[in-house]
């Protein structure tokens, strides 16, 4: 593991220490190296486990992430598939996901819609994470999700089935925007709608790490000159798509709140801006958010 770590050190990957473990950690079967025995950690690697090794480890050097390398990771209490170029859930979205959850519960408990009735939307799917998260949480929640990858809508179908949440979820290959119609049509009488959209600024894109620009979906990412092209978008299409009482949670850049609250009082009378929260986080631009809550106005 040490050999590992200094390879990775040199070779200037991010996290060498952590990479390293994961990496180990999943070739004995296990989520981490803590899990581990010790018995398990020095006995003699097989020579298949010693190839398996230095091929998850190569491709930790060529800057995939780790994520990708082993196949798998957790979501709050989900352990999802991954492959490139799906985009890898953040921690930081588990707190959108809490928002979301702790909305619903405090509706219902309070008779706002019963959770039978229910159903969420969620625009840029990735893996599933937020979707199968909210579905594993309530039982009798139904969701749509949405993706404009291919790849994307592939590997939510397999995480569903694999967490027997299939019956729950549909799933679509539409793009929000170039397919806004057919979201409309589709689509009406939605009580949330969830996203975590492509929302870096365009001048951002560039100076991502190597593992973000060579693995996973720009279009994922990418939120065009102000970060906004996707969010504006969804902001547009969801009065049409929201029942009463209905909200939209979105994760946006820190310096996105002010700019969208005062383009919705300017452009979509049909939504009240309800407030900001901040992650706990203060690293880069895309590990920070700010989930929005929107409802459709009174006037």
């Amino acid at each position: 593991m040490a050999l590992w770590k200094r390879h990775f050190e040199e070779s200037g990957v991010t996290e060498p220490d952590h990479s390293s473990q994961y990496i180990i950690a999943h070739l004995l079967g296990a989520k981490t190296i803590e899990s581990l025995n010790q018995e398990k950690l020095t006995e003699f690697l097989s020579h298949d486990k010693a190839q398996q090794l230095w091929d998850l480890c190569t491709r930790r050097l060529s800057r995939m992430p780790v994520q990708y390398v082993i196949g798998e990771w957790d979501f709050r209490d989900l352990t999802l598939k991954m492959r490139p170029p799906v985009f890898i859930p953040r921690p930081e979205t588990e707190e959108l996901v809490e928002l979301v959850l702790a909305d619903l519960q405090l509706r219902q408990e309070t008779g706002v819609r019963a959770e039978a009735q229910h159903i969420c939307l969620e625009v840029g799917c990735g893996s599933g994470a937020i979707s199968l998260s909210l579905l594993k949480s309530l039982p009798r929640l139904r969701a749509i999700a949405l993706d404009q990858s291919q790849d994307a809508v592939d590997l939510t179908r397999e995480n569903a089935l694999s967490l027997g949440l299939q019956d729950r979820l549909q799933i679509h290959h539409i793009d929000v925007i170039k397919g806004a119609d057919t979201v409309v049509s589709l689509y009406d009488s939605i009580s949330t709608l969830v996203s975590n959209p492509p929302y870096l600024f365009l001048e951002d894109m560039t100076s991502l790490e190597p593992e973000i620009l060579r693995f996973e979906d720009h279009a994922a990412l990418d939120g065009g000159k102000d970060g906004l092209t996707v969010i504006r978008q969804i902001l547009t299409l969801a009065p049409k798509l929201l029942s009463n009482h209905g909200r939209v949670y979105l994760e946006v850049d820190p310096r996105h709140p002010p700019v969208i609250q005062q383009w919705v009082e300017e452009h979509v009378e049909e939504l009240l801006y309800v407030e900001t929260r901040h992650d706990i986080t203060d690293r880069s631009v895309l590990n920070k958010m700010s989930a929005l809550s929107l409802e459709p106005s009174p006037h």
